[in-house]
């Protein structure tokens, strides 16, 4: 499949592809291409992070950004901020540290959106870089939230699946108001 890296945009809720579980990938200068791409559509969404479901493709990679000044909850000794934009290719999570807690998190497929989501503080991800190398790295704070989230949309999992029940409730209207305009088309 040949991709136009200039054709991909934001995809909104209720888009179907943001509910399709990624296949993994092949990283050559394509998917360089598409995820140097991602980081323009993040950046200027102003957004931490984005999962290729976001611009319209399954594939099982995701970008993120969380500035040394950006807030989220503490983490231990696990960095919870990156200096540059980050690229994880065929992520997958390998383990959790400690009970899940309460956070407010946001979706760019999900303007206006904002909920209640609980995750493990801490995580150990393993994935490949841009150079085709497999590494490990362990966050926590608001950069190990974000690949959490990040790694939920690569299976087809939106934040809207995980809020809690009072969350759920108070975007009840805001979620119905967005796929009724995705029913009519925007």
């Amino acid at each position: 499949m040949t991709v136009d890296p200039a054709s991909l945009k934001l995809q909104i809720h209720p888009a179907a592809c943001l509910r399709e579980k990624c296949k993994p990938v092949e990283v050559d200068d394509e998917l360089r291409a598409i995820a140097a791409r991602m980081i323009e559509v993040m950046r200027s969404a102003e957004g931490i992070g984005l999962a290729a479901p976001q611009v319209g493709l399954g594939m099982r990679i995701f970008v993120c950004h969380v500035p040394p000044e950006g807030e989220g909850p503490p983490a231990d000794d696990a960095p919870i901020a990156c200096a540059e934009p980050e690229v994880f290719i065929n992520p997958e999570i390998l383990a959790y540290e400690g009970p899940p807690e309460p956070y407010e998190e946001g979706c760019l497929s999900l303007p206006g959106i904002l909920g209640e989501v609980r995750r493990p503080p801490v995580v150990r991800v393993r994935a490949l870089g841009l150079d085709g190398t497999e590494f490990e790295r362990r966050a926590g704070g608001l950069l190990g939230r974000c690949w959490q989230h990040e790694i939920d949309h690569l299976d087809g999992v939106m934040i809207i699946d995980k809020m809690t029940q009072m969350s759920r409730l108070k975007n009840r209207t805001a979620l119905k108001q967005l796929e009724r305009r995705g029913r009519r088309g925007r």
